[in-house]
């Protein structure tokens, strides 16, 4: 995880809050980030779910 947070410019606590669904938001900025490294488009990321 330690790697892929130094590609995207989070730490690795920040990528933890990500990678387990505690998230509340997350920049525009991030999110095109992850998706440089991973070769995705925010749509492969991202899930709508109804409160």
């Amino acid at each position: 995880m330690g790697e892929f947070a130094d590609r995207v410019g989070l730490t690795p606590a920040n990528v933890a809050v990500l990678k387990n669904g505690r998230a509340k938001a997350i920049r525009f900025s991030t999110l095109e980030n992850i998706c440089r490294v991973l070769g995705c488009q925010p749509g492969d990321l991202l899930e709508w779910v109804e409160d």
